[in-house]
């Protein structure tokens, strides 16, 4: 998501005196920043400028256009509630199709799923793949599994070469400036739900409360449109704006209830999935919003 089209604003350098500042104008008014240890990469790829460095407190920090996409000491926050919410709200994810997510945290967490057989991630950028494999393999160690399968490519054209196909869609985007803006229209929930199976289910990442809650809105229209059963629920991150960020929900299957999980994990089964944010009880949280966003988006 380029910050070169809002030409009309200009920013700061995010490099300067040892810090990393994030800028937008998707979050006018404020800046976060993180001291910086050392860049270990910056480039261009062909669609985006791609950054890692390390950080003194918060580890390597992936950074596409100038914002973070995940930092090595909360990423499975998001990680796992995008993943987990989803697959854990169907009764048989075993075919699942991630649109983006190229440094593989997601992937890293569905491939887990004990009853995921088969997962497709179509993904625009190879390079963030790459470079997220060799400076990040924390993250991107789900490339190793034999369930994955990865398409190089635009995921609005994937889609439409595979339809009634997949039991769950995620769509691990960046945020709505630029081309990414795509992935927040009606179309693209169009596309998806052709996409799903039978009571298929599909989660995205669904911006913050704090900052927009009137695109969340928007969005919650159309996709009751679409779908039969429409849910928001969120989760906590530092790094990400406003320390905050939104899941959509859509189900197929009217009978689908997001809030209670069909398959609750053991504690043996939560240890060896190695969780650290994902439980039950968070499950059922997360969709308990804050008075002044339940009144904007469910009145």
């Amino acid at each position: 998501m380029s910050q070169n089209s809002e030409k009309e604003v200009t920013f700061p350098p995010a490099f300067q005196d040892g810090w990393f500042r994030e800028f937008s104008t998707l979050w006018p008014g404020q800046a976060f920043t993180l001291q910086v240890e050392e860049i270990l990469y910056e480039g261009r790829s062909k669609y985006q400028d791609v950054v890692v460095f390390k950080s003194k407190t918060y580890g390597k920090v992936l950074v596409l256009d100038g914002i973070i996409q995940l930092t090595e000491r909360d990423e499975f926050s998001y990680q796992e509630m995008i993943s987990f919410l989803p697959l854990n709200s169907h009764p048989n994810p075993s075919n699942v199709l991630i649109i983006g997510g190229g440094d593989g945290g997601v992937l890293r967490e569905v491939v887990k799923h004990p009853a995921v057989k088969r997962v497709t991630q179509c993904e625009i950028d190879e390079d963030v793949i790459e470079i997220s494999k060799k400076y990040l393999p924390k993250t991107s160690v789900g490339y190793t599994s034999d369930k994955v399968t990865v398409h190089i490519g635009d995921g609005f054209e994937f889609m439409k070469n595979h339809q009634a196909e997949f039991d769950v869609i995620i769509t691990d985007s960046s945020d709505p400036i630029g081309p990414a803006s795509s992935l927040f229209q009606k179309e693209y929930y169009e596309l998806m739900k052709v996409a799903l199976a039978p009571g298929g289910i599909v989660c995205a990442q669904g911006e913050c409360q704090w900052l927009h809650l009137s695109l969340i809105r928007n969005m919650q229209t159309f996709c009751k449109s679409l779908y039969p059963v429409v849910d928001y629920a969120y989760t906590t991150i530092p790094t990400y704006p406003s320390g905050q960020i939104g899941l959509l929900l859509c189900s197929l299957d009217e009978k689908t209830n997001f809030r209670e999980p069909l398959r609750k994990f053991t504690p043996d089964e939560m240890e060896k999935l190695n969780l650290l944010y994902y439980s039950s009880d968070i499950h059922r949280a997360s969709f308990i919003l804050p008075e002044f966003a339940k009144k904007e988006l469910r009145e």
